[in-house]
């Protein structure tokens, strides 16, 4: 008969910081993953992620001097390497026009912010028409992968004059990179066929690949950083029944005329555990009562693996009795079930 009778549970006792990095795309432009397997949520120890790109202001306008071929940027601020970043405004900023002879009036431009922190102006290549294929004859430019873009001009003549309105292209996602656009979910811990990978974030949609140091061109989507906080493990000293936070399913039925109609609906319970304490006051584990922390319990503590992850806020209850062992009564609000880890 197989036992618990050698298992342990660990808490999130402590936290690591991780001050900010890149995280690595995976190769969809959707999903960065870090160098870490866990991202701790403990309040005041949450990740911040923190993608490249233009946070507020920066708007580009019709040039107020009203000199031909330039454009205005306002003050902006902008996140560079996790660094929310300053920007002065611009004015009388130069964009450059397609040539007459041979024809090829059509020249995109790429109104940026360069890692250092200022205002650059990055020239496609012109072309006979308007492309939106990133390097092509009339499309825009690639840009390097320290900058932010946070406009495009699109100039149709070669006659110099003044920049409009409409040559002006400023639509978030389009000609616009925001630090926050798209929106993404953090993956704080990530368990797939029983193997622990890497925590990160998974975006709303693919990072467009606009961005290149690469001769030939190999585009790559906007940096993305991330500083979050690794978890440190502690041992409940004693502890007994452990109960993971897991799924069930329900089922509920309708009787109607000549059938039954059925509907299932999961839903996530709660982990629990018993803890037997020193003095029920000064152990550790108090101090961390109603936390979002991490637990690990192990079938064995002798191994390594297996071993099931979860992460859950800690609630916790006392008991005092007069003639017996002190006692929290805890539980695990997750959510998610717990994951498990077996190699």
């Amino acid at each position: 008969m197989s036992t618990a009778e050698n298992a342990k549970i660990q808490y999130e006792s402590g936290q690591d910081l991780v001050s900010f990095l890149a995280i690595t795309d995976q190769g969809d432009h959707k999903d960065f993953r870090s160098a870490d397997p866990l991202w701790s949520n403990r309040a005041g120890y949450e990740p911040d992620v923190k993608p490249n790109g233009l946070a507020t202001g920066g708007t580009v306008s019709v040039a107020a001097s009203g000199t031909s071929d330039v454009v205005d940027v306002t003050a902006l601020t902008t996140y560079l390497a996790g660094v929310l970043t300053s920007v002065i405004a611009g004015t009388n900023k130069a964009v450059t026009r397609g040539t007459a002879s041979p024809v090829a009036p059509c020249k995109k431009s790429s109104i940026t912010i360069t890692g250092a922190g200022a205002i650059a102006v990055v020239a496609g290549l012109e072309g006979a028409a308007f492309s939106t294929t990133r390097g092509a004859a009339g499309g825009p430019p690639y840009i390097l992968p320290t900058s932010v873009e946070i406009c495009q001009i699109w100039l149709s003549s070669a006659a110099s004059s003044a920049v409009t309105a409409s040559e002006i292209k400023q639509v978030v996602g389009t000609h616009c990179e925001r630090y926050d656009y798209p929106t993404w979910e953090e993956n704080r811990f990530n368990v797939e066929s029983g193997v622990i990978g890497n925590a990160g974030i998974t975006f709303a949609s693919a990072l467009p690949l606009i961005h290149s140091a690469a001769s030939p061109v190999v585009g790559v989507p906007k940096a993305v950083y991330a500083q979050y906080y690794e978890p440190a493990f502690t041992d409940v000293p004693k502890s007994d029944a452990f109960v993971p936070p897991e799924t069930s399913n329900s089922v509920s039925s309708k009787q109607i005329y000549g059938t039954t109609l059925g509907s299932s609906s999961s839903s996530l319970g709660q982990g629990s555990f018993t803890a037997y304490l020193q003095d029920g006051i000064a152990d550790g584990i108090l101090a961390l009562k109603n936390m979002n922390l991490f637990f690990k319990f192990f079938q064995n503590k002798l191994n390594s693996t297996p071993y099931l992850v979860m992460q859950g806020k800690l609630g916790i209850s006392r008991a005092f009795p007069a003639g017996d062992q002190i006692t929290a009564a805890c539980t695990i609000s997750a959510e998610s079930a717990a994951a498990e880890v077996t190699g």
